[in-house]
């Protein structure tokens, strides 16, 4: 499937330069119900026990998080410097992606009798996919990954370009400055057969669309 990823223009480049994307921690994720999507109301010692598994997933886990499309002006005002930025686009294996399901309601929580919790499979992979139902714009595509220290670079983790993770478009803002022949070259060095476009805001719909007057090409 084919994924998106909004930057900022100077960790774009950055990422195409070392052929890596920097990998989200769970803690630093901007939506604080995330993982936390269940009713826990009246519920004490479940709310630790989800807080608890929550900080140990931390610490083994990361992910990368993604959205199905780059032409969401939303997109980019929130994840690309106010459409200043940059949005690669990679394909990935279908059965490494999983959309995020949006809720307007907590997820019920199956308590045993002598009030116990025990969560199967199912319920975990529900949790770790769920969000609220507000964040639909993003049509979120997640990507968990474990986290490997051979990776880490001060306190940051990174996911090398791969089969898994290959880069095969280049979206630029349509206010990013930086000049698209630079970025064909930045990318001619390094990757490849990508294609590098330039984007601005649409004439009849509230959307960013190509600029043909950058019309796209594959990258040699």
């Amino acid at each position: 499937m084919r994924v998106y990823k909004f930057l900022t223009a100077e960790y774009a480049l950055s990422n195409i330069a070392l052929q890596r994307i920097r990998i989200s921690r769970i803690s630093d994720l901007n939506d604080p119900f995330e993982l936390l999507a269940v009713n826990v109301s009246g519920r004490k010692a479940l709310r630790s026990r989800l807080e608890s598994w929550k900080h140990k997933l931390h610490s083994s886990k990361g992910l990368m998080c993604f959205s199905k499309d780059w032409r969401n002006p939303v997109l980019w005002s929130h994840y690309a410097s106010k459409h200043h930025g940059i949005c690669l686009g990679f394909d990935i294996p279908d059965k490494l992606g999983r959309e995020i399901q949006y809720s307007t309601q907590r997820i019920t929580a199956q308590i045993e009798e002598d009030g116990s919790f025990h969560p199967d499979e199912h319920f975990v992979q529900t949790l770790l996919y769920t969000k609220y139902s507000h964040w639909a714009y993003e049509e979120e595509v997640r990507v968990f990954v474990e986290l490997d220290r051979r990776t880490i670079e001060g306190d940051s983790y990174f996911y090398p370009f791969s089969n898994d993770l290959h880069l095969s478009h280049v979206v630029l803002g349509p206010l990013c400055s930086v000049p698209i022949e630079r970025v064909r070259d930045l990318v001619a060095r390094t990757c490849g057969g990508v294609f590098v476009d330039k984007g601005r805001l649409a004439f009849k719909s509230f959307r960013v669309v190509q600029d043909e007057r950058h019309k796209a090409r594959p990258v040699a």
